[in-house]
């Protein structure tokens, strides 16, 4: 050791510049980090409410005939749309009515869509109620 050192122990001020810029660039590389895992868990998050918001449209088509009420739907799952659409079997399935129902929502910049279908019996598949439900309905 030098003279110098021994008198005066302790840090250089370019010692503790380079420690803060190092601090400072970890610190972002983790808030990036964050920012990407919570966008993720946002979209993971929307999918599973699209996912149940179509699969209680299929039970509630399965069990009654007819769709969740708008009402209802917007009160259990905001911010979500869904439409629902049958068409006739073919092949095997003929005689069953096959209901698709597509859920939508958006994710920060991501639309996010989920598309469900199920067989039923042919003729109690989807009543015509497009008078007390405007989910759309394509045949």
């Amino acid at each position: 050791m030098s003279r110098i050192n021994a008198k005066h122990p302790g840090f250089l001020l370019t010692e503790m510049l380079v420690a803060t810029a190092v601090m400072g660039l970890i610190l972002t590389g983790l808030a990036l980090a964050m920012n990407g895992f919570a966008r993720f868990n946002r979209y993971q998050l929307v999918r599973q409410r699209c996912i149940a918001a179509a699969q209680a449209q299929l039970d509630s088509i399965t069990a009654t005939g007819n769709p969740i009420p708008e009402e209802d739907f917007q009160r259990l799952w905001p911010k979500l749309a869904t439409s629902v659409s049958s068409s006739p079997g073919t092949g095997q399935w003929e005689g069953l009515t096959l209901v698709e129902v597509t859920a939508t929502a958006k994710s920060f910049r991501k639309d996010v869509k989920v598309r469900l279908n199920r067989y039923g019996p042919g003729d109690s598949a989807l009543k015509d109620d497009s008078k007390t439900n405007p989910i759309a309905k394509e045949d």
